[in-house]
């Protein structure tokens, strides 16, 4: 197995800490909102470039890093002969980019689309002493953060009879107090599992699977005045109880090729829904009165052209409640700006991405504003509203490298992992290095 050598980048005139840091301990930060609620954070980027702490390499893999405890974890990937690969967690020190640690285990590719087995996507899920990692072929991991040591794990496939879908197992696994909740997609009444947090025990189980899981990392919201697990599945989206798994409500929403990607938001007591294939639906949730929690679909999209011709397609990139607007980036890679109250579109421009299909960028709120990364490699900074795109600036910030198959793209190459926001810094990878670059105010 590879190691990880140090490369230092230059030296660095290190600027103050943010004046309120956080980490980013799981898949788009803190309660998996995308969200980054630091400030002391640069208005432009340095017009040099951006400030790179460390850069470190690292393998193929589409996951993206988690930031907590003064460390790094992000995974990657080592082909081995035939179907085998090996994954593998890696663990770096937050301020030098020194490895601390790794974890690896062998991992049968077989089920798996050839062009795209190239490593996890589940970001690592840290929470206080433990993480959480969830490996492409359904390996599920409980590791110490402090060594490593492994704590527990659980072959998805062998113990569940959950299948290998085409892209994997991305969805990952989210901490809820005292358990650790996993899309599974398992017989019998499996589509998803809690285990126990200390002991990797089952807790509970719910939902029939029907054909196949999806890819959807589970969200808990508040919504109707409870607590709601929302999961969304190629045939529908349902909320459940968290404490349980009792199905509260759910409404068929089913999409071409499990393709379940984009994560559902939520603002009060709405739950917006997005995908390539069906296009947007708003579901409401009533307060409870004694009873289940009762949800209405408030609008929908009529189309389900993957050309966005009617309102927005959201991909692979999550969509964000504004106010009384919705941003996000639709199938042919158009930022789209949606009136909240009827779902039509207020206006559309290619500019943070480009017109292809699956163009992806990343939409990450900071006050004001947006930091948004797309699959060029780019990093922007931009304010949205409902007379526009604003862009404040623009840099690069790291190669694309993983081979666009099938997908026209000018550049040839695309770059689709979520950042990490963390502590004053971005925190990013490709299928080469991962690196730490400063985004605090000199």
């Amino acid at each position: 197995m590879r190691t990880a050598a140090l490369v230092v980048a230059s030296s660095v005139a290190f600027a103050p800490y943010a004046a309120h840091a956080d980490d980013w301990p799981q898949w788009r930060g803190a309660e998996r909102r995308g969200v980054w609620h630091e400030d002391g954070i640069l208005e432009r980027f340095p017009e040099d470039g951006l400030r790179f702490v460390w850069r470190v390499p690292i393998g193929p893999g589409y996951g993206g890093p988690a930031v907590a405890a003064g460390r790094v974890f992000a995974t990657d990937f080592e082909r081995l002969s035939g179907n085998r690969g090996r994954e593998r967690l890696l663990v770096l020190d937050e301020a030098t980019g020194k490895q601390l640690w790794e974890h690896a285990w062998e991992t049968n590719l077989a089920g798996l689309m050839p062009a795209y087995s190239n490593g996890p996507r589940a970001t690592p899920t840290v929470d206080g002493d433990r993480v959480y990692v969830l490996g492409s072929a359904g390996y599920l991991a409980a590791l110490s953060v402090e060594d490593g040591s492994l704590l527990w794990r659980h072959d998805l496939v062998a113990e569940y009879e959950a299948p290998v879908q085409a892209w994997g197992f991305v969805g990952a696994p989210l901490v809820d107090g005292r358990q650790i909740i996993t899309l599974v997609g398992g017989e019998p009444d499996a589509m998803v599992v809690a285990f126990d947090r200390e002991s990797g025990a089952e807790l509970w189980r719910s939902m029939e699977v029907g054909n196949e899981p999806g890819y959807n990392p589970p969200v808990i919201y508040e919504l109707g005045g409870r607590r709601h697990l929302v999961v969304w599945h190629p045939k529908g989206i349902a909320g459940l109880d968290p404490d349980g798994g009792e199905v509260f409500w759910q409404f068929p929403y089913e999409v071409e090729y499990g393709q379940t990607i984009a994560t559902p938001i939520q603002d009060g007591n709405q739950l917006l829904v997005s995908s390539a294939s069906h296009g947007s639906t708003l579901i409401e949730v009533a307060a409870a009165s004694g009873g289940k929690p009762e949800a209405r679909i408030v609008w929908k999209g009529k189309s389900s052209s993957k050309q966005d011709l009617d309102g927005l397609h959201a991909f692979n990139s999550t969509p964000a409640f504004d106010g009384d607007m919705i941003y996000g980036i639709g199938g042919q890679g158009a930022l789209r700006a949606i009136d909240r109250a009827t779902g039509k579109e207020v206006w559309a421009t290619f500019e943070p991405s480009e017109d292809a299909r699956i163009a992806t960028a990343f939409l990450v709120r900071n006050g004001d504003r947006y930091f948004i990364s797309n699959d060029r490699g780019e990093l922007m900074i931009a304010r949205l509203s409902r007379d526009g795109y604003h862009e404040i600036d623009r840099t690069r910030l790291l190669e694309p490298t993983t081979r666009s198959v099938r997908i026209r793209r000018e550049l040839g190459k695309l770059l689709w992992v979520h950042p990490a926001y963390a502590n004053g810094h971005i925190v990013h990878r490709n299928d080469r290095e991962i690196v730490r670059a400063s985004l605090l105010a000199e």
